[in-house]
């Protein structure tokens, strides 16, 4: 997309080929000089040691705003280098899945549609090619930048602990973590397993909604809920790969949860807003399923699938506004 936006004033270059990705990495100088600016650097996680390089391009050209345009499929703010090399010198702008409303532009969304949506989720490979085969790309997706790219950024000496991790985390998708349970049921430590979650949040693989309290603090102890950002890579790793699977089964009202969580966070995203929303559970059973806090202002979410409401969602939200 940049490249195009980009065509006749920048000049692009990809690290995803070995000999240009060498280069970067054993003399990021030379490779400035026969790459100068601007210039695009696509797939920048390649070459970390040359954030250094560039901040000396970029302090001697400060008048000069979009000298470089780097992108990456590793989260900017986890590649060594950014924060200290750039702090200062650059824009940082996540890039989430495409939203179900950005690949249906002003088409009518139908069920058959919706469902067709969720299986496949967001990225851009399967939104914009109808015909590829999903199964196969997640496939993909899990082995090369799931366990490659992340074993750079963490320690996963067992792969196959980790594959296990994944499908296990999918399986809890909309529910309260417990460390400690996951750590038992997989067989590894709790520290391990805190520190796979974190890696996944920070590259937005999935979100943590805590619960929400009118004491600020207790935000931080309670446990939060997990939820999966694509719903394509949700339904791979739940093994749901068919329309006939959505919408069924004790799981459906978590993905679908999840497919209205993922449309909320990437429409405040659009709108370069970080979104502050939280869960909330009394100590005898009612509960709202999200809480979306703008300013001093809250307002309770109900996601359910079903095409009537009952008493029991009207009772939880006269009892939240009762208290808040």
């Amino acid at each position: 997309m940049l490249r195009r936006l980009f065509l006749k004033s920048h000049q692009y270059v990809s690290l995803d080929h070995p000999d240009t990705r060498l280069q970067a990495i054993e003399d990021p100088e030379l490779f400035l000089q026969n790459h100068p600016p601007p210039l695009i650097i696509d797939e920048i996680q390649y070459a970390p040691d040359i954030f250094s390089w560039l901040k000396i391009h970029i302090d001697a050209h400060r008048n000069r705003a979009g000298q470089f345009l780097l992108t990456g499929s590793q989260s900017f703010p986890l590649m060594a280098g950014v924060t200290e090399s750039l702090a200062g010198r650059i824009s940082i702008f996540t890039l989430l899945s495409f939203s179900i409303r950005e690949q249906m532009a002003n088409k009518k969304l139908t069920l058959n549609t919706l469902k067709a949506m969720i299986l496949r989720g967001g990225y851009p490979e399967l939104a914009v090619n109808r015909k590829s085969d999903a199964r196969l790309w997640f496939n993909n997706y899990v082995q090369t930048y799931l366990e490659r790219d992340l074993r750079q950024l963490v320690n996963i000496s067992n792969l196959t602990d980790f594959q296990r991790f994944l499908e296990l985390l999918a399986a809890l998708n909309g529910q309260v973590l417990n460390l400690s349970t996951m750590s038992r049921d997989l067989g590894i430590a709790v520290n391990t397993v805190k520190n796979w979650i974190s890696i996944l949040e920070a590259s937005h693989q999935v979100i943590l909604i805590k619960p929400y309290y009118r004491n600020k603090g207790k935000r931080i102890v309670k446990s939060p809920k997990v939820y999966f950002l694509d719903t394509g890579l949700l339904c791979f790793l739940n093994g749901i790969y068919y329309h006939e699977q959505i919408f069924k089964g004790p799981s459906s009202g978590q993905l679908f949860e999840a497919s209205v969580l993922g449309e909320l966070i990437r429409k405040f995203h659009m709108e370069g807003e970080i979104p502050k929303i939280y869960w909330w559970r009394t100590n005898t059973g009612e509960e709202i399923d999200f809480i979306l806090e703008r300013g001093q202002k809250i307002f309770p979410l109900e996601i359910k699938l079903t095409t009537r409401s009952h008493q029991g969602l009207i009772k939880n939200m006269a009892s939240f506004c009762k208290l808040f």
